[in-house]
């Protein structure tokens, strides 16, 4: 998987108001996951959001993309927001 898939399905699962995936795999070579699959970060607005706690709008955004490993992703790391949260 890599970044503009991951984009493509929160886009659709989420219909997010900002969302931006930056590959991070860079800064883990050498680092043992490295060697299991990619790093990202997810930077997403969505209003599905609201009223939700961090670990729910966690659970959504990984229920969005499936299972990870078997994807080739080692590492996901998620800033999440409401759109008005700022």
């Amino acid at each position: 998987m890599n970044a503009a898939q991951i984009e493509e399905r929160l886009q659709q699962a989420l219909s997010p108001s900002q969302l931006q995936v930056d590959d991070d795999s860079h800064l883990h070579a050498g680092h043992a996951g490295a060697r299991e699959g990619r790093h990202f970060t997810v930077h997403i607005s969505s209003a599905r959001f609201a009223g939700l706690s961090r670990v729910a709008i966690h659970r959504l955004v990984y229920d969005s993309l499936g299972p990870l490993g078997a994807q080739g992703v080692h590492a996901l790391a998620i800033v999440a927001r409401v759109p008005d949260e700022g």
